[in-house]
């Protein structure tokens, strides 16, 4: 399974993209303030375990077809209140290849959200 190093790394590389920890030890990853990805930890009996989440903003399509998979599930507290967000949380998952894609496909929804000004101020929109 991808470290949380790696998903980090990934959430780092796409364009504007902004870090902060919050809600206890988690990675949250954003685009404009708004957030597109959020990294932590499986807890078991509420203690972290070496084994990292990922949560991210996907298309209504791409929810209903991954929510489905092994190691993926709806993002708790944000898919139970209506927004599609998948978490990556065992094994198998999805490949580097693949989240690094969902990952880059969160930012690009979160970012269609903010404002022309907004996208353009953070070099989202091609002059």
């Amino acid at each position: 399974m991808i470290s949380r190093n790696e998903i980090n790394g990934l959430c780092a590389a796409l364009p504007a993209a902004t870090h902060v920890v919050q809600w206890g030890d988690s990675d949250v990853w954003k685009v404009g303030g708004k957030v597109f990805a959020i990294v932590g930890w499986v807890r078991e009996e509420g203690k972290p375990v070496n084994r990292p989440t990922v949560s991210f903003k996907v298309s209504e399509l791409s929810y209903e077809i991954l929510r489905e998979q092994t190691g993926l599930r709806p993002a708790p507290y944000l898919a139970s209140r209506g927004f599609s967000w998948i978490q990556m949380y065992d094994e198998p998952g999805l490949e580097t290849t693949e989240l690094a894609a969902y990952l880059a496909d969160s930012h690009t929804l979160v970012a269609a959200g903010l404002t022309k000004k907004a996208r353009k101020s953070l070099g989202l929109l091609a002059e």
